[in-house]
């Protein structure tokens, strides 16, 4: 009977490349004839299985084998046959190709890798609290950071003065080790870091005196930066080749720099605009005013005009932040609250009252509200 690709990779006839992939993926793992020492049938259902993604992997393949079955693929005309795709360690690249390789698949295989060499840096990352104006204008900040940093003494080799570093002579200084071991399938080989080395393929036989031979000393460092305008709370900056240096000579890692804003005491922002209160009397409001607006730009004249309302918003534009990823600024608005008194001397009770009278306003008799004498009424 006819082998069926699709089911026996696990997916339905009209899946996408990706779909095939993850899917024979997921069964490579669970028939790999190392993952079942038990089942004897383990080889032939692998092969099956990789005989089944070389066909559907490939458009042109796939298009004769839906057309015409496994007749349509088979002979010269079918791609590569079993044995050249088993063969001479082909298993191997197979294994590279879909788990990365270099001995990091789920089975140890892999192909060759080359000397791994000094580490990269760890990335490293700060906090760093910045004004409300820093954030609206930007601006260079200092940054006080301790980091490791090539060490001065030896220039990040590790070695002590007038020394170096000697190849690894159980690597030959490739910083790894290979191992082969026989399998149904043929030879696998499998290649891990070097042990006595660490994957350096050196050995530091005098150690500097000052990093004791890791190349790198911390340090305390001062970086400044260029924080943009417009950015804000919780934004990172990322600051390439600013972070760990590594062992033995090893590239930097990065910096990521997370930045707080601070609260204004008088501004908050919406998106772009900057939002502020103006607090006014009742008479400025009613016969209107002209105020002094502390703007983060310098003071400005605010007029208001009589009859101005509460809530009611001034608008300035392009007196806002700036937008950090377009052109231009946004808006300050200026939201207006009518402070209505509390205490009140006779004379000032005596002007509302009268002034309340010519507008035909029933308000409450001198040092007793109306609320107070309804309630009176009640009781």
């Amino acid at each position: 009977m006819a082998t069926d690709y699709y089911k026996l990779i696990g997916v339905s006839r009209s899946a996408s490349a990706d779909e095939i992939k993850k899917a024979y993926r997921k069964r490579a793992r669970q028939l790999h004839p190392d993952a079942n020492p038990d089942n004897p049938e383990a080889g032939e259902q692998f092969k099956e299985l990789s005989k089944a993604y070389a066909v559907l992997s490939d458009d042109q393949q796939r298009a004769r084998y839906d057309q015409f079955g496994e007749a349509g693929v088979g002979g010269a005309g079918g791609g590569p046959s079993m044995n050249d795709m088993f063969s001479g360690g082909g298993l191997g690249d197979i294994f590279d190709a879909f788990f990365g390789g270099g001995g990091g698949g789920p089975f140890g295989g892999g192909g060759q890798r080359g000397p791994t060499g000094p580490p990269r840096g760890q990335d490293m990352e700060i906090a760093v609290a910045i004004t409300f104006e820093q954030s609206v204008f930007g601006g260079q900040i200092p940054i006080d950071i301790k980091l490791p940093q090539t060490c001065d003494q030896c220039d990040g080799v590790g070695a002590g003065e007038g020394t170096k570093p000697v190849t690894c002579s159980d690597c030959s200084g490739a910083g790894q080790v290979r191992r082969v071991r026989q399998s149904v399938l043929g030879q696998m080989v499998s290649t891990s870091p070097c042990p006595r080395c660490g994957g350096m393929g050196e050995i530091i036989t005098t150690p500097c005196t000052k990093c004791r031979g890791e190349g790198r000393v911390t340090t305390d460092t001062t970086y400044q930066v260029d924080v943009p305008a417009g950015v804000v709370d919780g934004s990172t900056l990322r600051l390439t080749r600013r972070g760990a240096a590594g062992p033995r000579g090893g590239g930097p890692g990065d910096l990521y720099v997370h930045l707080r804003v601070r609260a204004h005491e008088r501004y908050r922002r919406e998106d772009d605009d900057l939002v502020t209160e103006v607090t006014v009397s009742i008479a400025q409001a009613t016969l209107g005013t002209k105020i002094d607006l502390a703007t983060l730009d310098g003071n400005e004249d605010l007029v208001v005009p009589p009859g101005t309302q509460p809530e009611h918003q001034f608008v300035l534009r392009g007196r806002g932040v700036p937008r950090l990823h377009g052109r231009g600024r946004g808006d300050l608005r200026a939201i207006v609250r009518v402070e209505v008194p509390t205490k009140l001397s006779s004379a000032e009770t005596d002007l509302l009252r009268s002034f309340a009278e010519q507008r035909g306003e029933e308000v409450g008799e001198h040092g007793t509200s109306l609320f107070s004498k309804i309630k009176s009424a009640f009781s």
